[in-house]
């Protein structure tokens, strides 16, 4: 019997382990960022402006695509070496009347391409333009971006100065959340995107291996986009991402360029956040199996195989697993030893506690205007129950005591409140997918955003990616679910 405890009590602390492992990825990929100031690519940019085609998939933009154009051509870029192919994926909107304007707006700089038969999704679209584009030697870089994103006006030049040192293959920007009238979860979002791409997509420049080119803002040389086939993949629901490693396995650096500033409209509802993010989220389930040859497997001419880089991917794509197993282990150690649960789940906390406080501080400071705009959402993006959880752990007696002298007794020191904590970490995913079917309800409109501020926006994208595991698992289709846009980016 002491056997059959011991070994499942260094089961439970194994499973607790797990939960470790993506805060301190966190933490690590966070340390490494302040070297960018060093270790990065801009003693080999210059001042470069080759003939530019950017290429627009549009299907029923009519509301955005006009703003977008009109940006475009008041780039700080020579005009003579910039064409936009705005590519009508079949619209029934006014989309096509709006293009049709716009190439007699700009004559030699729009071009409107029809697709009389749409509907297969994006990377379809993509490519229909793509194969037009290619069809002449004019263009010397393509650029694919989203039909409502704004580029700041000195994006371009920031972009293609990159491509003058011809080992780099492609480069993206930094994608901002630039909704006139922000609402609670676009500030969530535009606080996360510091944190994941301004921030992250830093370090990962540094140790030479990035993730995923922004599908609203990729670069690349007309010779890279020749060595992976002339094509955008059509196979995954990742087709950005799919694009990023196949240019660093054919041996050229991606680069993200942090100055190059695009303003792109996001989902104001947790449904809309659901679809779009399942869609993301599933695309790295299959980039994950399509590469599955690649993994911590070091090789010569790309940094994709390396062991930081699998760990930070696979810190994100299994933080559901590791969060249940953390649970599981947290619960598994309370009916053994209850003494030693408590230890391990205060140890467990304080190293989450710590990493938020960092990544927050450092976050926030990356871009201060997104930061004083979303201050409390960084602050509550755990969540104002994992707030409390971690601060009884990391500051233990900071609330017990005064609450204990208030009440007569204090909560936090029962079986209940135990078990509640400890469970928490993977039961937030259950109450993220409670928001998301109340949210449509009447009731539902006027209780989604205080919930979210209460159970967090982390655990809502940990399950979303939970269900992208259910979605592949079970093989759904793959739809290609439009985000849908209203024109709401600001226009400076």
């Amino acid at each position: 019997m002491e056997v059959l405890e011991s070994v499942a009590t260094w089961l439970c602390l194994a499973f607790v382990a797990t939960g470790a492992i993506p805060v301190a990825a966190g933490a690590f990929q966070f340390l490494v960022i302040p070297f960018h100031g060093v270790r990065n690519h801009y003693g080999r940019t210059a001042g470069y402006f080759p003939r530019v085609a950017v290429v627009i998939p549009a299907w029923n933009e009519g509301a955005v695509i006009a703003a977008s154009i009109d940006r475009l051509m008041r780039l700080e870029y020579p005009p003579q070496s910039l064409r936009v192919y705005l590519v009508d994926d079949a619209s029934t909107d006014d989309t096509p009347d709006v293009a049709r304007a716009k190439e007699l707006e700009y004559p030699g700089r729009v071009v409107h391409l029809r697709r009389e038969v749409g509907g297969q999704g994006k990377s379809h679209t993509l490519n229909h333009g793509i194969r037009e584009i290619l069809a002449d030697d004019w263009m010397q870089a393509l650029l694919i971006m989203d039909a409502d994103v704004i580029y700041q006006p000195d994006s371009m030049r920031l972009l293609t100065r990159h491509l003058a040192d011809p080992e780099v293959g492609a480069v993206t920007a930094y994608i901002k959340e630039g909704s006139a009238d922000p609402n609670y979860l676009t500030r969530f979002i535009g606080y996360e995107y510091i944190a994941a791409q301004a921030a992250a997509r830093r370090s990962q420049n540094v140790l030479g291996a990035v993730a995923c080119l922004a599908g609203g803002a990729q670069l690349h040389s007309r010779e890279n986009l020749e060595a992976i086939g002339g094509e955008i993949d059509m196979t995954s629901l990742a087709e950005d991402t799919f694009t990023t490693f196949r240019t660093q396995l054919a041996g050229r650096k991606v680069v993200f360029e942090p100055h190059a500033i695009v303003l792109a409209e996001e989902p104001g509802t947790v449904a809309a956040l659901w679809k779009q993010r399942l869609r993301w989220s599933r695309g790295n389930v299959q980039i994950t199996k399509e590469f599955k040859n690649l993994w911590f497997r070091p090789r010569r001419g790309h940094n994709l195989g390396a062991f930081s880089f699998g760990l930070f991917w696979f810190a994100i794509l299994l933080l559901p697993v590791t969060m249940v197993l953390t649970s599981v282990g947290l619960v598994g150690l309370f009916l053994l030893d209850s003494a030693l649960a408590r230890l391990v789940f205060e140890a467990t906390w304080f190293l989450a506690g710590g990493t938020y406080v960092y990544i927050t501080a450092l976050t926030v400071m990356i871009d201060g205007s997104t930061g004083r705009r979303a201050w409390r959402e960084a602050l509550f993006f755990p969540g104002a129950i994992s707030l409390l959880v971690m601060t009884t752990a990391f500051l233990p007696g900071l609330i017990e005591r005064p609450l204990t002298h208030l009440v007569g007794w204090d909560p936090f020191d029962t079986v209940g409140w135990t078990l509640f904590a400890y469970l928490w970490i993977s039961v937030s995913m259950l109450g993220a997918w409670l928001i998301k079917r109340i949210e449509p309800t009447r009731v539902g409109r006027w209780l989604a955003p205080p919930l979210v501020y209460l159970v967090g926006y982390g655990p809502i994208l940990c399950a979303i990616t939970f269900d992208a595991y259910i979605k592949e698992y079970r093989g759904a289709a793959q739809v290609w679910d439009k985000t849908e846009k209203t024109g709401r980016v600001r226009a400076s």
